[in-house]
């Protein structure tokens, strides 16, 4: 534990120029609608993470975060899901223009603008993805994680029945086994402990914060109350998945 606290603060050293550039990408989601992210490479030997927003939210969600990334070696790809709008000064483009097309999508429908970005992913790096949820999103990625080749692991911040199915995460959760962090506030967590129950992951862990903590991934920002102890945790979890055959 002092390890990773001391290698955070380490990390934190490095400039954002010493570490990665940045680079506004798109892509057509399953249905044809252009998928706007945010691309944040570091090295094509490195891992690789799908970084996907809350509701109400847009790519800008992991402005920060995916830098911070960066300093340890992970690619990123953060995305605007069709669900969303704007935080931290960053509009959420693929939701403008479904807004623009006459869309009128459900939490739901996001879910092919996550597989899109999935498969994105997988052709530019030919290796498995770590993919990061939060709050409706985290759901999505349990969802397509379970029994999917391309991915390797789910971290999900604040994962729920979010959608029209109140089942909708119990019954992606039947046969589950990637390996799995689920993150939450400190209320959110025996609704989480309970959803994560059927998973049969080698490798899962579910961290409950010692304060009250906060929804989806923000609990990650600088500005967070207690930030650096879901950092450590993370950071610990991505150590463990290393090791994993």
């Amino acid at each position: 534990m002092r390890y990773l606290l001391l290698l955070l603060l380490l990390c934190d050293l490095i400039t954002p120029s010493e570490s990665s550039a940045q680079l506004t990408v798109t892509f057509p989601s399953k249905d044809n609608l252009t998928i706007t992210a945010e691309w944040y490479p570091v090295n094509e030997n490195m891992p690789v993470m799908l970084l996907c927003h809350q509701n109400r939210f847009s790519r800008g969600e992991y402005s920060e975060t995916a830098l911070r990334l960066n300093k340890f070696g992970f690619n990123c790809l953060a995305i605007d899901q069709r669900v969303g709008d704007e935080v931290n000064g960053v509009k959420n483009q693929t939701a403008m223009e479904a807004r623009n097309k006459g869309l009128n999508p459900k939490l739901e429908d996001a879910e092919q603008d996550l597989v899109a970005a999935v498969d994105y992913l997988y052709a530019k790096y030919n290796k498995q993805i770590i993919l990061v949820g939060s709050s409706y999103s985290a759901s999505l990625a349990l969802k397509l994680a379970n029994g999917n080749a391309k991915v390797l692991a789910v971290i999900a911040f604040s994962p729920g029945e979010y959608f029209t199915d109140k089942n909708f995460v119990k019954k992606s959760m039947k046969g589950f086994s990637k390996p799995l962090l689920a993150v939450s506030s400190r209320a959110e967590a025996p609704t989480v402990k309970a959803l994560i129950a059927p998973a049969g992951s080698v490798l899962k862990t579910q961290y409950v914060p010692k304060d009250a903590g906060d929804h989806g991934s923000k609990v990650l920002w600088s500005t967070s109350k207690g930030s650096e102890e879901y950092w450590v945790v993370m950071m610990n979890f991505l150590d463990k998945l290393r090791f994993l055959d």
